[in-house]
């Protein structure tokens, strides 16, 4: 009997700048990741969205475990820029975190050029095609 196919925890310990992104993935660290993604302080994992949503407040939860350690958070809302929730915005934001908010290249490029910075710098990204 096979095996079913197990989903891991994807994890990588670095911080490092992302290569690549589109065909609805990403690459950075010498990997590659197919889905959605988070950029933070610990390392860089597979970013798990809720049923109800990628950007409802469920989704931010292992982001709000490390606020403390962030200063900037950029979400990457896919192929086109859209708008937090207010209520979600505004709690992330009542928890201390800055947010911007912009289609996920612009939110590589930045994320990047913060990495480079040295900057406490986390992200969530929607991958593209």
């Amino acid at each position: 009997m096979a095996a079913g196919i197990e989903m891991v925890d994807a994890f990588y310990p670095g911080r490092d700048p992302i290569d690549y992104y589109g065909n609805g993935g990403f690459r950075f660290g010498d990997m590659s990741h197919q889905g959605a993604l988070m950029v933070l302080p610990s390392g860089t994992r597979r970013w798990d969205l809720p049923e109800d949503g990628p950007f409802s407040l469920a989704s931010f939860e292992r982001i709000l475990t490390e606020k403390d350690d962030i200063e900037i958070l950029l979400i990457g809302t896919g192929p086109r820029l859209t708008p937090l929730d207010p209520k979600v915005a505004g709690h992330l934001r009542g928890e201390g975190l800055k947010l911007d908010v912009m289609d996920t290249g612009a939110a590589v490029r930045t994320l990047n050029i913060l990495l480079s910075e040295d900057r406490a710098v986390a992200a969530v990204l929607l991958p593209v095609d």
